[in-house]
C-alpha cells in the first residue's frame, strides 16, 4: 500500500484530539494532559490510516481492537471515541471525571462503545492485549480468516513496561508469535515522580527482542510519516508481535513539556493558553472541533461504515455455504452457549471418592468437547489443577486451533491475557493455578469483576489439607480475600457433584467471574439420594439434611468441611440434639436469594449455628449472630502430611461434635 500523504487538515486534527484532551482535564482540575499531547499524533496516524472499526457497529466482530494500556490518558481515548462517532457526546467529555459521567479518569469498557477493555492499573492492558491477540488466533482458525483476520494495537507507557505483568506476557506473547499484535510505546522517558532514568536505564528495544518480538523506533513522534512506514513495517512481520518504540515529549508544545509537571496535573489556565498559541490554537476556544478536522473524521467514519458493509456481505455469503460454522459463531459471540452443551453431563456415583480437582477436570473436559470455543490453561499446573494438558491439544505457533493454553509459571500475566480473550467476545476461557498463587491474580481478577466479563478461575489446594509444601502454599486467608471482590462468584463445593454444578453456574454466567475453590485431597460424594441435590449450589446455601424436628443447632460449612458436619450431625442425632446441615458453597449467590428463602435455610429465630471452614474465620460472622460460633484458623499453617494437618488444627467429626455441644451448653 503506498505512503499516505499528510495535509495541514491532518495536523488541524491531531491538535483537535490535543485540545480536547487538555480541556477536559483543565475542566476537571485533574487528570494526565501530558500524554494527549505527546500522543495523539501516533494515535492519529493509528485510527486514520489502519484501525478497522464502525462507530455504528462498535461490536462488529472482525474489528481491530485498540487498547490504551496507558489508562491514565483516558481523555485521548475519549477524544478519539467522540470525534469518530462513537455513542460519547460532547457533554461526556465536559463532564470528564466527574460523579456519573461515562468518562472516568481511566477508561471502563462497560460505559461506553469502543473501550475494548478497562484499563488502569499499569500492565493490565499490556496483558489484555495479548489475550485479545490469542482469541484472534484462536477463532480465526476456527472460523476462517475471510470472516476473522484483525489486529490488535495498543498505546503503552513506560510504566506499563516497568510493571512485572508486562514482562510475563510479553514472554509469552513472543514465544507464542503473535504476529497480529503491534504495540506503540509512548517513549517519552518521564514517568510521574520525574524521568525514568532514575529507575529505568534497560535498553527496552533488546529487552523486546530478547523475547521473540519484531522492534522499530521513531525517532521523532510527530513525524507522520515515519510513524505510518512503522506500522506499515509492523503489519508486514507476521511471525512476531512488534514494539514501535516512538519518541515523544511528554506535554509537548506545553510550557512544562518534557518534565514530570505535565504528567498527572492540570496545565492551569495560563500555560493551557500558551500552549493553544504555540500552535495557532484560539487560546479562548475550548472544546473546539474545526470545520476541516471535522470533516476528516467525517471521511474516515464512512470508510469504516463501508468495511463493515464490505465484511457483512462476506459473512452473509459464509453463512449459506457454511451454516452450522456461522450459527456457532454468532452464537458465540453473542455470549451463548451450544443447545446440547450439557449432555451427558457427568453425576458421580455415592460409592465414590474423588477430589474436586478431579471432578472439575472430568467435568471441563466434557465442557470443552460439547463448546468449542472453550480455550484456556494452567500456570504450569495442568497436572495439578487437573486441566486438560495434552500436548497435542496445545495452542501454539501454527496450532492456534488448539485449544489448551500453556501459560508458563506466569499467574500475573494470565489473569491479564484472560481478561483479553474474555473481552475480545466469541470464546469462553478459563485458567488454573493453586490457589495461594491467586494473589499473583489478584489484580486481574478484579478487573475482571469491575468489567463483568466471565472469566472461570480454577483455584485448587484450596486449604491446609494440601499437606507436606507447608504454609507458604497452604492458603488460609485467600477464600476470604476473593469473596471481599464485588461481583466476583466464589464457589467452594463440597464434593464432586457440586464441583459439577458449580462448573454449570461457571460456564453459563454471562456478567462477571467465577472462582471454583477446589481440594487436592479426595472426599465422599454425597449421597443425593439420601441428602439434598447439588443442584441447589445455584442458591449459594440450602439444607442438605434437616432434622426431624426444629434444630437446635445449625451447621454450616463449605468443602471439604461439609463431611465434618455431616458426621457431626450423626453424633448429636444420637443423642437427641436436632440439627441442620447447611452447604453453604457460595455467600455470593446466597446473597442473591431472597430473603424468604434465606431465611428459610438461616432463620433469625435460630441463633445456635456452628460454622465450619478451613481458613480465616473473619467472614463467617455474619451468618453464625452473636450466640454462634466458628471452627477456623486464624494463623498460618504447618507442613505434614495433609491429614495429620487438618486432625492438628481440629478439622475432626469429634471437634465439631465437641464444639456444637459446648455452644448449645452456653
Amino acid at each position: 500500500m503506498a505512503q499516505s500523504q499528510f495535509s495541514s487538515d491532518d495536523q488541524l486534527a491531531i491538535n483537535t484530539l490535543r485540545f480536547l484532551s487538555a480541556d477536559m482535564v483543565q475542566k476537571a482540575n485533574s487528570g494526565h494532559p501530558g500524554l494527549p499531547l505527546g500522543a495523539a499524533p501516533m494515535a492519529y496516524v493509528l485510527w486514520s490510516r489502519f484501525l478497522k472499526f464502525d462507530s455504528h457497529n462498535p461490536s462488529w466482530p472482525d474489528r481491530d481492537r485498540f487498547i490504551l494500556s496507558a489508562g491514565h490518558g483516558s481523555a485521548l481515548l475519549y477524544s478519539l471515541l467522540h470525534v469518530y462517532g462513537y455513542d460519547l457526546p460532547m457533554s461526556e467529555l465536559k463532564n470528564f471525571r466527574q460523579l456519573g459521567s461515562k468518562t472516568p479518569g481511566h477508561p471502563e469498557s462497560t460505559l461506553v462503545p469502543g473501550i475494548e477493555v478497562t484499563t488502569g492499573p499499569l500492565g493490565q492492558g499490556f496483558a489484555n492485549g495479548v489475550g485479545v491477540a490469542i482469541a484472534e488466533a484462536f477463532l480465526s482458525e476456527r472460523y476462517g480468516h475471510e470472516i476473522i483476520d484483525h489486529y490488535t494495537y495498543a498505546i503503552v507507557s513506560d510504566g506499563d513496561l516497568m510493571e512485572g505483568i508486562a514482562s510475563e506476557a510479553a514472554s509469552l506473547a513472543g514465544h507464542l508469535k503473535l504476529g497480529k499484535l503491534i504495540y506503540l510505546y509512548d517513549d517519552n522517558q518521564i514517568s510521574l515522580d520525574g524521568p525514568t532514568s532514575l529507575a529505568f536505564t534497560e535498553n527496552v528495544p533488546e529487552r523486546f527482542q530478547s523475547y521473540g518480538w519484531h522492534t522499530i523506533t521513531v525517532k521523532d513522534g510527530n513525524d507522520l510519516a515515519e510513524i505510518e512506514q512503522a506500522i506499515r513495517l509492523a503489519q508486514q512481520e507476521t511471525q512476531k508481535p512488534s514494539l514501535i518504540s516512538v519518541k515523544t515529549i511528554i506535554g509537548f508544545g506545553s510550557p512544562q513539556q518534557g518534565t514530570n509537571k505535565v504528567h498527572g496535573n492540570p496545565l492551569g489556565e495560563e500555560n493551557l493558553k500558551k500552549t493553544k498559541e504555540y500552535f495557532g490554537w484560539n487560546p479562548d476556544e475550548a472544546f473546539y472541533i474545526p470545520t476541516q478536522a471535522k470533516a476528516l473524521f467525517d471521511s474516515q467514519i464512512a470508510t469504516g461504515k463501508k468495511r463493515y458493509g464490505e465484511w457483512q456481505s462476506k459473512f452473509d455469503a459464509y453463512a449459506k455455504a457454511n451454516p452450522s460454522k456461522a450459527t456457532a459463531f454468532e452464537t458465540s459471540f453473542n455470549g451463548g452457549l451450544p443447545e446440547d452443551w450439557d449432555i451427558n453431563f457427568p453425576v458421580f456415583n455415592a460409592d465414590e471418592s474423588i477430589a474436586t480437582r478431579e471432578a472439575s477436570g472430568k467435568v471441563l473436559e466434557l465442557i470443552k468437547k460439547n463448546v468449542p470455543w472453550v480455550i484456556g490453561g494452567s500456570a504450569d499446573l495442568a497436572s495439578s489443577n487437573s486441566t486438560p494438558g495434552k500436548g497435542e491439544d496445545s495452542f501454539q505457533p501454527e496450532h492456534y486451533d488448539k485449544s489448551n493454553i500453556w501459560f508458563g509459571v506466569r499467574e500475573h500475566a494470565m489473569g491479564g491475557i484472560l481478561n483479553g480473550i474474555a473481552a475480545h467476545g466469541g470464546a469462553r476461557t478459563y485458567g488454573g493455578t493453586f490457589l495461594t498463587f491467586s494473589d499473583y491474580m489478584r489484580g486481574a481478577i478484579r478487573l475482571a469483576a469491575l468489567t463483568e466479563v466471565p472469566v472461570t478461575y480454577i483455584f485448587t489446594h484450596d486449604s491446609i489439607g494440601l499437606g507436606e509444601d507447608g504454609p507458604t502454599h497452604q492458603p488460609v486467608e485467600h477464600v476470604t480475600a476473593l469473596r471481599a471482590i464485588p461481583n466476583l462468584a466464589v464457589i467452594r463445593p463440597a464434593d464432586a457433584n457440586e464441583t459439577a454444578e458449580a462448573w454449570r453456574i461457571a460456564i453459563q454466567r454471562e456478567k462477571g467471574p467465577v472462582a471454583l475453590i477446589l481440594t487436592r485431597q479426595k472426599l465422599p460424594i454425597i449421597d443425593q439420594q439420601k441428602f439434598a441435590p447439588a443442584s441447589n449450589v445455584s442458591k449459594g446455601a440450602y439444607i442438605l439434611n434437616d432434622s426431624d424436628t426444629a434444630p437446635d443447632i445449625i451447621l454450616i460449612a463449605t468443602g471439604s468441611e461439609v463431611q465434618l458436619i455431616l458426621g457431626a450431625q450423626q453424633k448429636l442425632q444420637k443423642e437427641g440434639i436436632a440439627a441442620r446441615v447447611v452447604s453453604m458453597p457460595s455467600f455470593e449467590l446466597f446473597e442473591k436469594q431472597t430473603k424468604e428463602y434465606r431465611d428459610s435455610v438461616l432463620p433469625p429465630s435460630n441463633h445456635k449455628r456452628l460454622a465450619v471452614e478451613a481458613g480465616i474465620t473473619q467472614a463467617w460472622y455474619k451468618y453464625i449472630t452473636a450466640e454462634g460460633d466458628v471452627i477456623g484458623i486464624d494463623r498460618f499453617g504447618e507442613s505434614g502430611p495433609g491429614d495429620e494437618v487438618l486432625r492438628h488444627f481440629g478439622f475432626t467429626i469429634e471437634n465439631v461434635y465437641q464444639r456444637a455441644k459446648a455452644l448449645l451448653n452456653k
